[in-house]
């Protein structure tokens, strides 16, 4: 708990540490807040013409009743207005709210108009059922492989069951913050950097089930995990970087070395071909002759010597 105020007060002046230096901004600027940000004077308003109106009721009921309007006709108007205000209460469309009565769970009432008992019944939690955002970080977390790196993700989720969300935890948005922190660095300290770096998606799939496994006794439920940004040490980046150049080199050699074999195989079986066919070969000598002077565009003096294998050795003159 005391890394995650921490964290706020970092986020309070802007992401920087107080000690002067600089640092990349905390994701946890990005969480929803605890304080709703959309209108909450709705209820406000509500109750405050709940109570004009019951306290002109009942002065208008005192005026008829006893031809005018004393000090005690004003103090039932009062009460009455105060108890009307502690009576009839609304919960805006996304917000469940979970009432005590004499400590004990009674139900979980909204959205619109419910009714409560005054000095009886206790409002113990609103809960808010739209999709919330949290984020969270692992910094200078080590790999399986002893790699300091730093992970910034944000989970998705929402309260299900306000009644768990209530009484199963004490304050289950500060919780969800820590376990998903928690899960977020198990989950590192069981992998390598290249692992972490490479398969976000099955980390970001192992992290939303190690946390809904905590958080659904909660009546929380997480719907997705996101890894956000993972900030590898420098000098360790270009290590991986020289690695990764290598491994390419030693493919392309790879590559290269079975190309060659294919292609002494194919000249291989080629030189049996041409040396059982005669034609064969001729042929293939006129081919290279042909494809040479197309490509020069230009003649081709040929000598004697090279000429009389284009000839029939039978057909040739005798000295």
């Amino acid at each position: 708990m005391a890394s995650i105020r921490r964290k706020r007060a970092q986020q309070a002046t802007g992401g920087q540490h107080t000690g002067g230096v600089s640092d990349r901004p905390v994701i946890e600027r990005y969480n929803s807040p605890k304080a709703r940000h959309t209108d909450e004077n709705a209820p406000v308003v509500f109750s405050a013409a709940l109570f004009a109106i019951a306290f002109l009721l009942v002065s208008a009921a005192g005026l008829v009743l006893t031809g005018g309007i004393d000090i005690w006709v004003i103090c039932i108007a009062l009460a009455v207005a105060v108890l009307a205000i502690f009576t009839v209460r609304i919960a805006p469309h996304w917000e469940r709210v979970v009432i005590l009565r004499f400590g004990n769970y009674s139900r979980t009432a909204g959205p619109g108009l419910y009714l409560t008992i005054p000095f009886v019944d206790h409002i113990a939690l609103h809960a808010d059922l739209r999709i919330m955002l949290t984020g969270f970080g692992a910094e200078e977390t080590l790999t399986a492989d002893l790699v300091p790196i730093n992970v910034d993700a944000a989970v998705f989720w929402t309260v299900w069951d306000a009644k768990k969300a209530c009484l199963e935890v004490e304050d289950y948005y500060d919780s969800v913050a820590m376990a998903a922190q928690t899960a977020l660095r198990d989950a590192i300290g069981r992998k390598n950097v290249a692992d972490v770096a490479m398969r976000r998606v099955q980390l970001d799939d192992e992290l939303r089930r190690a946390i809904e496994e905590k958080t659904s006794a909660w009546g929380v439920s997480i719907l997705f995990v996101e890894i956000r940004d993972i900030v590898i040490p420098k000098e360790l980046q270009e290590s991986m970087a020289a690695e990764a150049r290598a491994e390419r080199e030693r493919d392309a050699r790879v590559v290269l070395a079975e190309v060659e074999k294919d292609i002494a195989a194919m000249l291989l079986e080629a030189t049996d071909l041409y040396h059982t066919d005669e034609m064969a070969f001729k042929l293939r000598q006129m081919h290279l002759v042909n494809e040479s002077m197309k490509e020069s565009k230009a003649s081709m003096v040929v000598p004697t010597a090279y000429a009389d294998g284009f000839t029939d050795p039978a057909s040739a003159p005798r000295r």
